[in-house]
C-alpha cells in the first residue's frame, strides 16, 4: 500500500476542529481520494488501473478526499455495494481544476449570486461541490466540515482515466481498522495521515470558504 500511515490519535491533536478544511493525503503531484464500489467496478479498477467496465460514465460520481468520512459514509466498508473500498491517487492539478469548476450543490446567500444565478450555474456546470459535517472514526458529527465533490459529462471521463496515478484496493487495510473501532481501541487506530490542503491561488481559497485561521 502507497499510503502513508499514522496513528489517528496523534493526528487528531494536529487537526482543526472546525472550519472548513480540504483533510487530505497529498504532496506537489497528487492527491489521495476516497471511494467505494461493488466487487465488480472494484476488481476492474485495480487490475486495469482505470474506471471503466461496469462503472458508468453516465452518472454523478462523488470523490472523497477524506478517509474517515468515507468511512462514515460506506460504514468502514460494511454497507452493501460498497465492500471494495478504492485509494485514488489523483493528479493534484486534476482536482484543483475540478474545485475551480465546480458549484456549491445548493444555495446560500454567502454565495453572493442571486438563486437565479446559482440555478443557472448548475444547469450549465459538471462539477458539484459539497460541504458536509465531518465525522470521527465512530460515525458522531464534527464541528469540521468535510468536503465531497461531484464528477459528470467530461469531468467523469477525465478523472476515470486520464487524471488518475494509480488506484490502490484499501478494503482489507479498512476491514482491519474497522476492528479497533468494533473494540473501542482509537489508541491502535491507523488511518491515512491527512493535513488541510490549500491552494496558492486565493480567490480558490474564498470560494471554497477555506480558512487556515480556524482552529
Amino acid at each position: 500500500m502507497k499510503l502513508k500511515l499514522k496513528k489517528y490519535k496523534e493526528q487528531l491533536q494536529d487537526w482543526p476542529q472546525k472550519g472548513h478544511h480540504i483533510m487530505a493525503q497529498y504532496d506537489d503531484e497528487k492527491v489521495i481520494v476516497y471511494q467505494s464500489y461493488r466487487k465488480e467496478i472494484g476488481e476492474f479498477a485495480i487490475q486495469n488501473q482505470y474506471f471503466g467496465g461496469a462503472f458508468s460514465l453516465e452518472r454523478m460520481t462523488w470523490i472523497k478526499p477524506n478517509f474517515l468520512w468515507m468511512m462514515y459514509r460506506n460504514g468502514w466498508g460494511t454497507k452493501e455495494g460498497q465492500e471494495y473500498v478504492l485509494a485514488i491517487h489523483l493528479k493534484i492539478n486534476a482536482f484543483k481544476r475540478y474545485l475551480e469548476n465546480a458549484v456549491y450543490s445548493s444555495y446560500h446567500e454567502s454565495l453572493e449570486i442571486s438563486r437565479e444565478e446559482w440555478q443557472n450555474q448548475i444547469k450549465e456546470s459538471s462539477v458539484r461541490l459539497q460541504w458536509d459535517p465531518d465525522h470521527d472514526p465512530f460515525g458522531n458529527k464534527l464541528e469540521r466540515r468535510a468536503i465531497q465533490i461531484g464528477l459528470r459529462n467530461e469531468f467523469i471521463t477525465y478523472f476515470a482515466k486520464e487524471d488518475v496515478v494509480l488506484i490502490e484496493n484499501i478494503s482489507d487495510f479498512v476491514k482491519e481498522q474497522y476492528q479497533f473501532v468494533l473494540n473501542d481501541d482509537l489508541e491502535n487506530l491507523m488511518i491515512p495521515e491527512e493535513k488541510p490542503l490549500f491552494f496558492d491561488d486565493e480567490n480558490l481559497n474564498r470560494k471554497l470558504k477555506l480558512n487556515e485561521t480556524l482552529t
